[in-house]
């Protein structure tokens, strides 16, 4: 849509020929930025209530400046997933405001403005091996607008470990869980919260745990209904469903 049919439009809205609504149904299949060979999705926040991500394994530090500097002019929240600290050094002079979490591989830049807080999400892992991707998880919600409380190595190898958390596991209205090795933790959380559980496999393990499949695969069989299941290391995806069961109903 170009500007002078947006200014029509507007005129109309002005005019009472069309109502407000018909001008935000519009307006919700705007277009996309051309930035080299990316398509920038700008008003996907307007469609699905969170804006585009960006998915930075494949793509070359010049992509990466041009696609991170058109996003911010957007003032909307950046994210870029899966950066590596070594192309971050790279860029990070081209691109000033980006800041970084080396845990999280994850680079952002918060939205002006404070976000409005949905309510709680848990983000547990069966292990400290597992914490990179529940800190993917964690600071996503957190820049989408979620509180996230962290607990961390709460395995089964250890059940006493996590049913110290009980309070904890019945006051948040989502429960993230990311585990490796043999992927049991999800099932018993599930068996004692009521809420929805995301379960995230991750690629820790020895040799038969096959990158994350054997994990994977548990949590698919889980036997406790609510578990939902992502894929494998997908710290990301999880956050972005998560905030969005638990983010306050939009009004429609």
């Amino acid at each position: 849509m170009n500007e002078a049919r947006l200014r029509r439009l507007v005129r109309q809205v002005r005019s009472g020929e069309r109502s407000t609504d018909e001008f935000v149904e519009h307006i919700r299949r705007l277009p996309y930025a051309a930035v080299g060979d990316a398509r920038l999705d700008l008003h996907r926040r307007l469609r699905r209530g969170l804006p585009e991500a960006v998915f930075c394994e494949g793509k070359r530090p010049d992509q990466l400046i041009r696609i991170a500097n058109r996003l911010i002019a957007t003032k909307d929240l950046v994210l870029l997933t899966r950066l590596d600290s070594a192309v971050y050094s790279l860029i990070r002079a081209h691109v000033p405001q980006l800041r970084y979490d080396p845990i999280a591989r994850l680079g952002y830049v918060p939205a002006e403005g404070k976000p409005s807080r949905a309510g709680l999400v848990a983000v547990l892992t069966g292990g400290t091996s597992d914490m990179p991707v529940a800190e993917e998880a964690a600071k996503t919600l957190e820049l989408l607008g979620s509180r996230v409380a962290r607990v961390y190595d709460v395995g089964v190898a250890g059940l006493h470990r996590l049913l110290d958390q009980w309070d904890l596991l019945r006051r948040a209205r989502v429960i993230v869980v990311v585990a490796g090795m043999e992927g049991a933790l999800p099932s018993v959380v599930a068996g004692l919260a009521a809420c929805p559980v995301l379960a995230v496999p991750t690629s820790i393990g020895y040799g038969a745990s096959f990158q994350g499949i054997a994990a994977l695969l548990a949590m698919l069989n889980s036997c406790s209904p609510g578990v939902g299941v992502m894929n494998i290391d997908n710290g990301f995806g999880a956050a972005y469903l998560a905030h969005t069961i638990n983010r306050p109903a939009r009004k429609r």
